[in-house]
């Protein structure tokens, strides 16, 4: 089942293992049952801290537990996880196993505290790069505390119950029955919504530090290198971001990052972080800015007010606060978001197997996303308003090779529609003819480009048409001591390597603002 090099990898992490573990199988004589008793197999083969156990009863078949020695319960896979769940798997192995969870103490603590019993239930695909940190939080949840319990299902796998559900995106939680959360989700951002006091807790906490000398807003490649090249100068600096790595964790392949061959967003983006603490940065996850303002006097300080009610203060801010998936903006699109509106090919695209599906969008992303939905979907239909795609021509020669593909030019797209539950259909209208045209589907992936995170910056900073920080060569913005890098910005092409690029000059700007500017007589500041 596992090939040489994959036993060889878990064979050294189950040597960390310190309590024995069983592997407690619900299997049947199915195809996908022998496929699962083969990868236990090997698993166990691997350690004698590790036994399969085909007495499982479960009505998911094929399925597993994992579980301490002695014990019934713990994390149900409902799935063979492979792909981008295997790290899943493994460290549901190993934490099961005693082996610690590198997370912090004060997020462990609030785990075992939750004191209510929850059952979570978390659809994913094993080709979706959002869905193993979602797996994986409740995973570790589940093996903290004892009220809680993880069942994780492969939606390809059991696809009968993914359509009885209506469940048409991944990652998608439910609690105790009831629909919880979709989408990418940290273990802090479960835990803060069960645990409904530590927002205000962690606003009061935010609200009382002491100013930093550089904040940067936004944790994307454009913040980290930032927050790297100001934390060098050895200056207080602090990140606050709503989800550290920002859009590169919505990634699937990185192949153009200098210096690193090829590499996945998800990774790229834990290498970020890792980088950034190293140098000793303060990180304020899931934290939302919501307005800034300006110093009232020259070398005075800078607040950013958050939507948890806090106000952080610098000497100066960097603003990387990136862009997000373009809407349509047309009937349908927010009603039917998840019930077969997407936006993540990768990520959702096995939910709509043999299925008929439309792309919106002839861009390189478009495009792409035509190619790969192509060999999973019965038919795909690409819709472009423009009279030609606007992708490069080998992805364009490969789109028309396709025969299950139909690519509609010059078509705007009017309406999403739907029964009321899930998609059933696309409307668009021809710009030459102006003649109407139903498209009867399943599903809808939108692929037009990306719009800047900026709208709690308007009326402060100067923006473009486009609502993008207007900057000059040096990243400064319109407002003194606040300077701006990456996607969020005016500057062109939208690339990793540019924005990690502008950030660091953005930042060797904002400390060369620092060194230049005495500090206001009202203001204290403290340094590292």
């Amino acid at each position: 089942m596992l090939d040489t090099t994959l036993k060889s990898q878990l064979q050294a992490y189950l040597g960390r293992l310190q309590r024995p573990i069983r592997l407690i199988g619900s299997l049947d004589g199915g195809a996908k049952s022998a496929e699962l008793r083969a990868l236990l197999q090997d698993i166990a083969s691997l350690s004698d801290k590790v036994r399969v156990d085909e007495s499982g009863s479960d009505a998911r078949r094929p399925s597993f537990v994992v579980a301490r020695e002695g014990e019934t319960t713990g994390v149900r896979f409902a799935a063979i996880p492979l792909g981008h769940e295997f790290t899943s798997l493994v460290l549901a192995l190993l934490w099961t196993g005693g082996h610690p969870p590198k997370v912090a103490p004060e997020v462990i603590a609030q785990i075992q505290a939750l004191d209510s019993d929850l059952h979570f239930e978390v659809y994913m695909s094993l080709s979706c790069h959002n869905c193993p940190d979602v797996v994986q939080a409740v995973s570790l949840m589940a093996i903290l505390n004892p009220r809680i319990q993880a069942v994780v299902i492969d939606g390809a796998l059991y696809q009968a119950e993914v359509e009885q559900r209506r469940v048409m995106a991944v990652p998608m939680v439910y609690l105790n029955g009831e629909e919880f959360g979709s989408g990418r989700m940290t273990l802090e951002e479960i835990v803060a919504k069960l645990d409904v006091k530590s927002e205000a807790r962690e606003a009061a906490r935010l609200d009382a530090q002491a100013p930093y000398d550089m904040l940067i807003v936004g944790g994307g490649p454009a913040g980290a290198a930032a927050a790297v090249y100001a934390a060098r100068k050895g200056i207080r600096v602090g990140v606050a971001a709503e989800r550290f790595g920002g859009q590169v964790n919505d990634t699937l392949a990185i192949e153009n990052y200098i210096s690193v061959l090829e590499t996945d967003g998800p990774k790229f983006a834990a290498a970020l972080e890792a980088q950034v603490r190293h140098y000793g940065v303060d990180i304020l996850n899931r934290q939302r800015a919501e307005r800034l303002v300006p110093a009232t006097e020259p070398g005075g300080l800078l607040q950013v007010q958050l939507a948890s009610g806090a106000t952080l203060r610098a000497r100066s801010i960097v603003l990387s606060t990136g862009a997000r998936w373009r809407n349509v903006n047309v009937p349908g699109e927010q009603h039917y978001r998840n019930k077969g509106v997407a936006y993540c090919p990768h990520c959702d695209g096995p939910l709509f197997k043999g299925k008929r599906v439309a792309v919106i969008g002839g861009g390189n992303s478009g495009v792409e996303a035509a190619i790969d939905l192509a060999g999973i979907v019965q038919q795909v239909d690409l819709v472009e308003f423009a009279d030609a795609l606007k992708a490069d021509a080998v992805l364009v020669r490969k789109l028309q090779s396709l025969p299950n593909v139909r690519i509609h030019l010059q078509a705007q797209t009017t309406e999403i529609t739907g029964d009321g539950q899930k998609v059933n259909g696309l409307r668009y209208r021809d710009r030459v003819t102006g003649q109407e045209h139903t498209l009867a589907l399943e599903g809808v992936f939108v692929q037009i480009g990306l719009v800047p995170n900026t709208e709690f910056l308007k009326g402060t900073v100067e923006l473009s048409r486009f609502g993008e920080i207007v900057v000059d060569a040096r990243g400064h913005t319109s407002v003194p001591g606040v300077f701006a890098a990456g996607d969020a910005t005016t500057t062109p092409y939208k690339q990793i390597v540019i924005a990690a690029g502008e950030g660091a000059k953005a930042a060797l700007s904002a400390f060369d603002h620092l060194i230049r500017t005495p500090v206001a007589a009202a203001e204290t500041t403290v340094s590292a």
